[in-house]
């Protein structure tokens, strides 16, 4: 399931009442001079500008703000992580421990301690990551706004109320260089669920089905057995040994996993699920903060692998919570594969950047702990989202190709969704599907017809679903992209991964706001330089 960025509809009224209180903040100049640079932080400036101020954030306010480092010698990190991953190499999975990491790609010591030095001047704690990649500073709004030079404001926006800064953040010059963002000077929920739910006329259908299994109700077992697990578990492989990491916005409650594993009858093992709550976790376990997505997560990983441990890492719904998250993940090191099922459209963060309400450096954040946990030896997954190769119009409401971060990174797996094989029978009505095949809303018509859908056309727009996929315009085609080559004796370039063939039911018009559909499209093919990504469709 994808969780999309809500987009920020900006006020001429807010913006006044902003500018109103602005002389009433008290703004500080704790080291304004000439060496201060600026420094990029989370959600920006256009948004919080346009934000309903309604105080001063008071000075005792606890902040928590999270500052990400550059990677050191990147180009080599890279091609560690090249070497480490490809058969054959002398160092193929010659993987690094998290202290050789910060040593050979993280901080280098002395680059922490002025950072953290400079923090406790201020009366702020810190907390280093052990890879050196990032810092948790604690302190209070007044603490804050003098180590930063700005000026924490309580705010107001699309019903939530929050604490930020209008201004961008600055640091001495010879600290600013080595920061990729500065998260949480702003705590904004950035995040919103997405989840995929059942339609009305759905719910009410009477289920039954040809297959074995009830569309909607495929169990853990029915995916072992079709995805050719069972041959591990004749050789007593449960999972045992292992650790499941996931990192969600969302709490979760691990008796409705154990209750879900004990209907089903499996041998779990007890006290598996150990709950990690990153900057304090992510609130009460609620369906509206998207709690199912994590639960489902959790269930169906730990179902799969029985005797596995699983470790949740619930953070709070910010960037910094989100980005934390993943750190602590990464830095524990004791998960050998990570997965999330949040993210958001690149043109959502591309938009978000181009306006100012984002840094642009954010991105490159969720690259970075990639990179760090291939070096380690984790596998991480990420959804690929639920609209197809439109993941945009979810988030942005328009219809341009686009693919979910950040399954984009070169790093991460992306996981795409697909449509078992069968009939599936709702009461009178049915759909039959061939051969599994990616998930899409264009099978489904003959179904929703006999639901009583005006047309196709307007059935295709208003349902844009699908296991997502396509090209990152943010990353490039991989090292191990590049050498899937349909005529290796060729020198085409446009050949492989980088060439595709497409069906387009759907084709943007009038400035990627509205849908063409054509009911009887022809086949079309192209190329992308980008990284690709799976179950376009």
């Amino acid at each position: 399931m994808t969780i999309a960025r809500k987009l920020r509809t900006l006020t001429a009224t807010s913006a006044l009442l902003a500018s109103a209180l602005w002389p009433l903040t008290g703004l500080t100049a704790a080291h304004a001079d000439t060496t201060d640079v600026k420094v990029p932080q989370g959600v920006g400036e256009t948004v919080l500008n346009n934000a309903a101020v309604f105080a001063a954030t008071p000075a005792n306010t606890p902040v928590t703000v999270t500052i990400v480092l550059n990677t050191v010698n990147t180009q080599a990190l890279q091609s560690y992580i090249q070497q480490t991953t490809t058969p054959g190499s002398s160092t193929y999975h010659q993987f690094l421990s998290v202290d050789q990491f910060a040593t050979q790609f993280g901080q280098p010591a002395n680059v922490i301690q002025a950072i953290t030095s400079y923090l406790s001047q201020y009366g702020i704690t810190s907390t280093v990551f052990a890879n050196h990649l990032a810092i948790t500073a604690n302190g209070t709004a007044g603490q804050f706004n003098r180590a930063f030079s700005v000026n924490l404001l309580n705010m107001t926006y699309d019903g939530h109320d929050f604490h930020g800064t209008k201004i961008s953040p600055m640091l001495p010059e010879t600290l600013a260089q080595t920061v990729l963002a500065v998260l949480g000077l702003t705590n904004y929920g950035n995040f919103s669920s997405r989840a995929v739910k059942p339609l009305p006329q759905l719910a009410r259908a009477q289920s039954t089905s040809s297959t074995s299994v009830p569309p909607g109700e495929l169990t853990p077992a029915f995916v072992a057995s079709h995805y050719n697990v069972n041959p591990l578990y004749k050789t007593n492989d449960f999972g045992q040994g292992q650790t499941i990491g996931i990192v969600t916005l969302a709490s979760m409650n691990p008796s409705d996993a154990y209750s879900f594993w004990n209907t089903l009858g499996l041998a779990t093992t007890p006290n598996r699920i150990h709950l990690v709550n990153v900057n304090g976790g992510a609130g009460p376990v609620s369906l509206q903060t998207g709690s199912d997505e994590t639960t489902l997560d959790v269930e169906q990983s730990g179902a799969l692998a029985p005797q596995a441990n699983i470790i949740v890492y619930q953070a709070p719904n910010t960037d910094y919570g989100f980005a934390d998250a993943f750190f602590q993940a990464v830095s524990d090191n004791k998960a050998g594969s990570i997965s999330t099922s949040w993210g958001e459209s690149e043109p959502a963060i591309q938009a978000t950047i181009a306006s100012g309400q984002e840094s642009p450096n954010y991105n490159l954040v969720f690259n970075e702990i990639a990179m760090e946990a291939a070096a380690q030896g984790i596998s991480m997954f990420a959804a690929a989202g639920d609209a197809g190769a439109y993941d945009a119009s979810r988030d942005m409401g328009t219809t341009q190709l686009s693919v979910d971060a950040p399954a984009d990174s070169p790093y991460i797996t992306a996981a795409g969704g697909t449509t078992i094989a069968g009939t599936q029978n709702y009461g009178s009505f049915s759909v039959t599907v061939p051969q599994e095949r990616a998930w899409g809303w264009d099978y489904l018509w003959p179904f929703w017809q006999q639901f009583g859908a005006s047309s196709e056309a307007s059935f295709a727009e208003a349902l844009v679903v699908g296991g997502g996929g396509g090209y990152s315009s943010m990353y490039a085609e991989p090292w191990y992209q590049s050498s899937f080559n349909n005529n290796p004796a060729s020198n085409n370039t446009n050949s492989g991964l980088r060439q595709f063939s497409a069906v387009p039911y759907l084709t943007p018009i009038n400035n990627n706001t509205a849908w063409l559909f054509n009911p009887t499209p022809s086949v079309t093919t192209g190329s992308s330089p980008g990284r690709a990504m799976p179950a376009l469709r």
